[in-house]
């Protein structure tokens, strides 16, 4: 994937620009108006085959939270009681609600999903590491 392009002359990000004429994908600075030819052929990539697995995202200290709602379920690395849960922030249309766990003792905060459930489709719903 092509990286930013910084105009030679001041600095400014460059932007793609054709030139017909020539066929070649030039660089330019909409403030001096330098031209450059281009590192790479790609201006944008639009990956389509991505992985739509549901992950937890940021974890720490979540256990500690006082604004998060608590649930009992055992945790399945330490046996501890006492959860708290956050919903799966992708909001795609695809998937269903996703609870994630956290354990609250302090020595633990393993993230994991409810046990009870399985993989449906693409999702893997098994314990997150």
């Amino acid at each position: 994937m092509s990286t930013l392009q910084f105009c030679s002359e001041c600095n400014n990000i460059l932007s793609p620009k054709a030139d017909p004429a020539r066929r070649l994908m030039l660089m330019w600075c909409r403030s001096c108006n330098a031209e450059e030819t281009s590192q790479s052929p790609i201006v944008y990539k639009n990956d389509l085959l991505t992985d739509t697995r549901e992950r937890a995202g940021v974890t720490q200290d979540l256990g500690l939270d006082p604004t998060l709602p608590h649930a009992i379920i055992a945790c399945p690395k330490c046996g501890n009681e006492d959860a708290v849960f956050y919903q799966d922030q992708s909001k795609r249309k695809e998937t269903r609600m996703i609870l994630f766990y956290v354990c609250t003792s302090r020595s633990c905060g393993f993230v994991f999903n409810d046990p009870a459930l399985k993989t449906v489709g693409n999702l893997d719903l098994g314990d997150s590491s």
